[in-house]
C-alpha cells in the first residue's frame, strides 16, 4: 500500500522547527502588547469578495493564488491569503468605528497557491498588526519602531534592512500612473504577457513583477518620488524625521511599491539576504482607503505582517525545552507511588517525564536522552520509609530525601 504523503506546499511542524516558530509568535505578542495592541482572531475563510474586491482584481494573489470554493449553500468562500482584509472586515462588521484608535495583532495560517520555495509554502503562518483610526505620521513610525524592536528581540536587527518609500495620496498616485503608462507604452513589446495585460488595468503592478524582462524595463521607469504632491512629500519627510529621532536606520527605496491595491503613503519592507532571492521577512504600509471600500467610512489604517516560518529560519540557536525531572520506579510495587509523585511535581510547576517500562538502567538511559536534570528514584523499601533518591544527572551526585521535602529539595 502506497504511503500517504502531505499535500504539496504543506508540512508537518514539530520539534525544533515548531519551537522556533512558537518563539517568534511569543516574542511578537510580547512586544506589540507593550504598544497597546490586543489580539484578534478572524475566521480562516471569508466571503470571496472580502479579498477579491479589496486586494485588487489584478493582483497575483487574486488572479493566481487564492484557494476559492463554493459551499453547500452556493456561497463563494476563500481561505484567507493574508490578514489585513479579514481584520478590517471584522472592524467594520462589529461597528468599531466609535472606539478609535483600534489596535489589533493576529497570528495564524494563511493560504496561497504558489510555487513552494525556501520559507514559502502554500499553507504558511503570518504574524501581523493593524492600527486603525490614526492619520498622522506618528502611527507609521510607531508600527515601524514596533517591527524593528520585534526583530531586535529575536536577535535579528543586525541581519535585516529597513526599506521604505511613499506612494503618496490618491492625487499623487494618479499623476504617477499617467507618467508610468506613458513610459511603459514605449516599451510595450519588451513586457511579459501578464504585464501587457496589467498595463491597461493596473500598471503599478508591473513595478512589482518578478519577470526578468519586466525588471529590465522597470529599471529606467519614472520614480514615484517625482510625482508626489506637497502634502505627500511633507507627510513622508515627517515619517523619516521621526525615524531618525528614534535612531532607526532605514534606506529609501524609490522602487518599493508593495503588491496590493489598498496601500497609500508609507510602504516598507524589512529584508535580508540570508534566505535566497526572496529576502523580505516583514512588510507593510498605510491603507487609508481600505475601510471605506468595505463600507466602514473614512478611517485611516496602517499595519505590517511577517512570515513566521521565514523569521524562524533566521534564528541561529535551537529553542531548548525545559529540562525535565525523570521519575523512575524500581519494581511494579513502586509504579503507583511514582505516578503520584510525578503529578505532585507537575502541580508544583516542574516538567516531568515518567518512565513506563524497563529496568532502572534502561530508564536512566531514557532520562539522559530527554536531557533530564534530575532523576527521582524510588523502590518498595524507600516507599515504606517515605523516602526517595534524588540523582543529579549532570554531576552524578545523589542523596536520599523525604517525600514531603522533595519539591523543596529540587527547587
Amino acid at each position: 500500500m502506497e504511503k500517504i504523503q502531505s499535500v504539496r506546499g504543506t508540512y508537518d511542524l514539530y520539534g525544533a522547527a515548531k519551537r522556533k516558530m512558537k518563539k517568534v509568535v511569543a516574542t511578537g505578542s510580547q512586544v506589540v502588547e507593550k504598544y497597546g495592541f490586543e489580539e484578534i482572531e478572524t475566521p480562516i475563510f471569508e466571503f470571496t469578495e472580502v479579498f477579491a474586491r479589496n486586494l485588487g482584481d489584478t493582483s497575483d494573489i487574486v488572479t493566481k493564488e487564492m484557494y476559492c470554493f463554493e459551499d453547500k449553500g452556493g456561497e463563494s468562500l476563500t481561505l484567507r491569503p493574508e490578514g489585513t482584509a479579514g481584520v478590517v472586515r471584522a472592524f467594520v462588521s462589529n461597528g468599531m468605528q466609535q472606539n478609535l484608535p483600534v489596535k489589533f495583532y493576529y497570528s495564524g495560517p494563511m493560504f496561497r497557491y504558489e510555487r513552494p520555495q525556501k520559507g514559502r509554502q502554500r499553507q504558511f503562518t503570518q504574524f501581523g498588526v493593524e492600527l486603525l483610526g490614526v492619520e498622522t505620521p506618528q502611527a507609521d513610525v510607531e508600527v515601524i519602531a514596533m517591527a524593528y524592536e520585534f526583530l531586535e528581540k529575536l536577535g535579528l536587527s543586525g541581519q535585516v534592512t529597513v526599506e521604505i518609500n511613499s506612494l503618496g495620496d490618491a492625487q499623487s498616485r494618479d499623476a504617477y500612473r499617467a507618467k508610468l503608462v506613458s513610459y511603459l507604452e514605449q516599451h510595450y513589446d519588451e513586457l511579459s504577457p501578464d504585464s501587457k495585460e496589467r498595463l491597461t488595468r493596473n500598471p503599478l503592478r508591473i513595478l512589482d513583477s518578478k519577470e526578468e524582462c519586466d525588471k529590465k524595463v522597470v529599471e529606467n521607469a519614472p520614480l514615484y518620488a517625482d510625482s508626489l504632491n506637497t502634502e505627500s512629500k511633507n507627510f513622508f519627510a515627517e515619517v523619516l524625521r521621526l525615524l531618525d529621532k528614534l535612531n532607526i536606520k532605514y534606506r529609501v527605496n524609490n522602487r518599493l511599491v508593495r503588491g496590493l491595491d489598498y496601500y497609500t503613503h508609507t510602504v516598507f519592507e524589512l529584508t535580508t539576504d540570508k534566505l535566497g532571492a526572496q529576502g523580505t521577512v516583514l512588510a507593510g504600509g498605510r491603507y487609508n482607503g481600505l475601510v471605506g471600500q468595505m463600507g466602514g467610512g473614512n478611517v485611516a489604517g496602517i499595519g505590517w505582517a511577517c512570515g513566521v516560518e521565514r523569521l524562524a529560519m533566521l534564528l541561529d540557536k535551537d529553542i531548548d525545552l525545559p529540562r525535565p525531572i525523570a521519575v523512575i520506579p524500581v519494581g511494579e510495587d513502586a509504579q503507583e507511588t511514582a505516578m503520584l509523585i510525578a503529578q505532585q511535581l507537575r502541580q508544583a510547576g516542574f516538567c516531568v517525564e515518567q518512565s513506563y517500562s524497563g529496568n532502572m538502567k534502561k530508564r536512566l538511559i531514557k532520562a539522559n536522552k530527554v536531557n533530564a536534570q534530575y532523576a527521582v528514584i524510588l523502590g518498595s523499601e524507600e516507599i515504606m520509609q517515605n523516602l526517595v533518591t534524588v540523582k543529579n544527572l549532570d554531576s552524578g551526585e545523589q542523596k536520599t530525601v523525604a517525600m514531603n521535602d522533595l519539591v523543596k529539595e529540587i527547587r
